[in-house]
């Protein structure tokens, strides 16, 4: 089928792990388009209209090969078991002590080695605009307790909205902090910087974190600092100041402390492109979002329709729990029991400014 991604099918079809990868692609009335591939259940391409014709929002690869050998494992991927940094790659539960691969400098990082962004989910469309995928994760995969089925179904809505909608549940009890690491640039793949993008977060507070990304523990206030996006500002406005935060992360990559009822679906953020003048605005019932600027992108790697991604070339809003939770007892709790199913929703919502 022809898309206004200009995505070719055949190049994302393969067999790993004994499974059958392919691209699966959504469409709504407007002729929105969202292209996601069963590898890692990843955002390949996201078609927003625009008053310059269709956007696409997100970056990415435009074959499987180099999904598999990327520099940005990440890219468009459902990040678990656990999305975020672990300290040290330990934590405890009811007294046990259990042991994840460090792979993120002295920590564990979005699930480990071969998390849910390397996994082959079961896919299934269920209508034109709706697709769901499965995996099960089996009990001590990567380190973590219990057998975790998990379930994420993809819905692109005739409002030009991409809903986003977890579901779990465990057969011991575990950590899970489930997310979507879309890489996104408003002014379309293959724009160079989102410094000129404007943002605005719904948080007073952040949490600091040292320089291997783990938060010291209790939440700052943003106000007076370059952290501060509860007025609308350019991502580039104060990126580049002479700030510990910054200068250890090369830019953004904190988690904000959403200012939302806990568990209730709600206002998180919006960014616009001044370029194309897309719109996103993001909600979700979770407590925190990490905002992460492409900071350690090299511009080496190839891209969809040969694009570079220098640093900063996109952004990304994670919606999700905070950092190291399993090891601070004062934070929202990313537990999750036998007798519970974890229910969440994230939307990403486009219109025109």
């Amino acid at each position: 089928m022809e898309n206004k991604a200009k995505l070719s099918p055949e190049k994302f079809s393969g067999k790993i792990d004994s499974k059958e990868v392919r691209l699966y692609s959504l469409v709504n009335k407007n002729g929105a388009e969202a292209h996601i591939i069963n590898q890692g259940a990843k955002i390949v391409s996201l078609m927003i209209p625009s008053d310059k014709g269709f956007v696409d929002v997100v970056i990415g690869h435009d074959c499987l090969e180099d999904y598999i050998h990327s520099e940005e494992a990440y890219f468009g991927a459902i990040c678990g078991r656990y999305a975020n940094r672990i300290a040290r790659g330990k934590f405890s539960i009811d007294d046990k002590e259990y042991t994840l691969a460090v792979n993120n400098g002295p920590n564990a990082l979005h699930g480990g080695i071969k998390g849910f962004n390397s996994v082959i989910w079961d896919a299934k469309q269920l209508a034109d605009n709706k697709l769901e995928l499965n995996y099960t994760s089996k009990d001590g995969e990567e380190g973590y307790p219990g057998e975790l089925k998990v379930k994420v179904t993809y819905t692109l809505s005739d409002q030009n909205e991409l809903a986003i909608d977890y579901e779990a549940t465990t057969s011991q009890p575990t950590v899970l902090n489930l997310t979507n690491h879309s890489y996104f640039n408003l002014s379309g793949n293959g724009d160079s910087s989102v410094h000129d993008h404007i943002l605005e977060i719904n948080a007073k507070q952040y949490l600091p974190t040292d320089e291997t990304a783990i938060p010291y523990g209790k939440p700052e206030d943003v106000a007076g600092t370059p952290m501060d996006f509860t007025t609308p500002k350019e991502i580039g406005e104060r990126i580049d100041e002479k700030t510990d935060q910054l200068v250890w992360a090369r830019g953004y990559d904190h988690t904000y402390i959403l200012d939302k009822p806990q568990r209730k679906l709600g206002f998180c953020a919006r960014c616009y492109s001044p370029k194309t003048n897309i719109v996103m605005e993001v909600y979700t019932d979770q407590p925190g979002v990490q905002l992460y600027t492409g900071n350690w992108m090299s511009g080496n790697m190839r891209g969809k329709h040969d694009a570079r991604y220098p640093a900063r070339a996109a952004f990304c809003l994670e919606t999700q729990h905070y950092p190291d939770s399993p090891n601070r007892p004062d934070y929202p709790t990313t537990r999750l029991n036998p007798d519970e199913k974890f229910e969440s929703t994230t939307v990403f919502a486009f219109s025109k400014k």
